[in-house]
């Protein structure tokens, strides 16, 4: 199934959220003088334009990086403006003073990985393919992989740094999804513990999150985190009503950032009923 475009998308709530927490795991990777991987198991088109026919069809935007853009930095919560000078450092590299174009997650990762460090970045839609391809211009240290993430990113790990991320950002029309990044987990940590690992979900069915938690507990995998924002309370019909992030060896900064990212976006992002949550649900 390949209908699905991010380019819908680009920019919301759920992008805010899975950017931000990624942007915080690059710069505190980087903290040391060594060499890592990202591994981008859905990597997108790499960049949207937000005045394109696809953004602009729901402007979904509007609930997500337009209001952080327009936001008063006096109170602003020091990973989100890192996360927006990422934003602004995109759209001025091509030529743009104000919010036009919107990173994908190969950005954030192009934009920290260090000169020795390798980026491996997978895309099955092929349209979203092509355009990858041109905005990755592959390299000996970057490449774009047509396919499969889940199965042919396996041969990546363990890599030769000992060291790297691993983002995972299905669509998941497909339902197996859910199971998949649960066995995913499961099979890149027992070939590389220390892989730190970045699911992205979205908050549509919550019966399929809670299975997720659950699957994630029976791997025996440790140190698993949950971080999640949510726009409107749990509902029975269509619709994302929000999303979160599961890290598996999440940095030990994060949890104190995210104590003051997530009561900031609840009061700042638009929506019904701002909530979330925040939960160590594996221990180390």
């Amino acid at each position: 199934m390949l209908s699905y475009r991010h380019g819908f998308h680009a920019g919301n709530h759920a992008d805010v959220l899975k950017h931000l927490i990624f942007q915080f795991v690059l710069q505190y990777m980087g903290e040391k003088e060594r060499p890592y991987i990202v591994v981008d198991t859905h990597a997108g088109a790499g960049a949207y334009k937000l005045e394109d026919e696809f953004a602009q069809k729901n402007k979904e935007f509007e609930t997500g990086i337009g209001p952080l853009w327009n936001a008063d930095r006096a109170d602003m919560p020091k990973a989100v403006a890192e996360y927006l000078d990422v934003v602004a450092k995109f759209n001025k590299e091509d030529g743009f003073d104000d919010l036009v174009l919107y990173p994908g997650s190969p950005w954030f990762a192009l934009n920290q990985l260090p000169m020795d460090g390798k980026g491996f970045f997978h895309e099955l839609h092929p349209t979203d393919f092509d355009l990858l391809r041109q905005f990755i211009r592959p390299n000996r240290y970057r490449k774009a992989i047509k396919g499969d993430g889940f199965e042919l990113s396996m041969g990546l790990f363990p890599p030769a740094q000992k060291r790297g991320v691993v983002i995972i950002d299905p669509p998941y029309e497909i339902k197996d999804d859910y199971d998949r990044v649960v066995q995913y987990v499961k099979d890149v940590t027992k070939r590389f513990k220390g892989a730190v690992i970045l699911i992205w979900y979205p908050v549509v069915e919550r019966y399929r999150i809670d299975k997720v938690e659950q699957g994630l507990k029976r791997t025996g995998v440790k140190n698993i985190a949950l971080y999640e924002f949510n726009v409107a309370k749990d509902s029975h019909e269509r619709g994302m009503t929000g999303s979160g992030m599961i890290l598996v060896n999440q940095p030990w900064k994060l949890p104190s950032a995210m104590a003051e990212v997530l009561p900031y976006l609840v009061k700042t992002l638009p929506g019904d009923n701002n909530d979330f949550r925040a939960e160590q649900i594996v221990p180390e």
